[in-house]
């Protein structure tokens, strides 16, 4: 198999050594994939711990922040296994029976796709954790800074809203902005990959 590799020049080795220089860079974002266990364990556990004291709402919310959690560890797991396999090297999974089925044809386009579809998700989210605080827009005011840094470290309390009805708007149209970027995306690599498949199946049709 070796002999049949061709011969790479020192400069043509050097350059394509580099992407080996992205090998940091996924480590870190598994690193982060640790944080993002730790922040959910911490989520869960004051779920548990404080949720004879909290209504109905503040337990979706938090559910919906621990969906959040989820949601972007498994982009994250997307870019590290995706990315590797794309840009530096191959983890050869084949015939591995936990080998992700889209991994087996993923290109640089495909994860591209699919990276807009999992942001899209995480929007998705994060809009319908908006829609349900935004119940308290109409009789609690809105939060002073000080209150700002009380409810970041108090997840349950709910004494001021730090919502506005132009800040909902404005996450509904950024969602929207991806949902629209997604579809472009789709549709440009559609295009694309039609056009690769047209010479062969005029090449097909000229041969017959």
């Amino acid at each position: 198999m070796r002999a049949n590799r061709p011969l790479l020049s020192p400069l043509s080795s050097l350059i394509f050594a580099t992407r080996w220089l992205q090998l940091p860079l996924y480590l870190g974002l598994i690193v982060a994939q640790c944080v993002y266990v730790f922040l959910f364990g911490k989520e869960l556990w004051h779920l548990i711990s404080h949720s004879v004291s909290m209504g109905e709402q503040q337990i979706m919310l938090i559910v919906l922040g621990l969906i959040d959690v989820v949601m972007i560890s498994n982009l994250l797991v997307m870019v590290i296994v995706g990315g590797y396999e794309t840009f530096v090297s191959r983890l050869r999974l084949e015939g591995h029976p936990d080998q992700p089925e889209w991994l087996s044809h993923v290109n640089a386009s495909v994860l591209k796709v699919k990276l807009a579809m999992a942001i899209i998700g995480i929007s998705s989210i994060h809009l319908l954790k908006t829609f349900i605080a935004t119940g308290a827009l109409g009789g609690i005011p809105l939060c002073t800074p000080e209150q700002m840094s009380v409810a970041a470290a108090n997840i349950g309390v709910a004494r001021c809203s730090m919502l506005t009805a132009d800040g909902v708007l404005w996450q509904t149209i950024i969602h929207c902005v991806f949902i629209l970027s997604a579809i472009g995306i789709a549709w440009t690599d559609k295009l694309m990959s039609g056009s690769h498949d047209k010479p062969e199946g005029h090449g097909k049709s000229a041969a017959h």
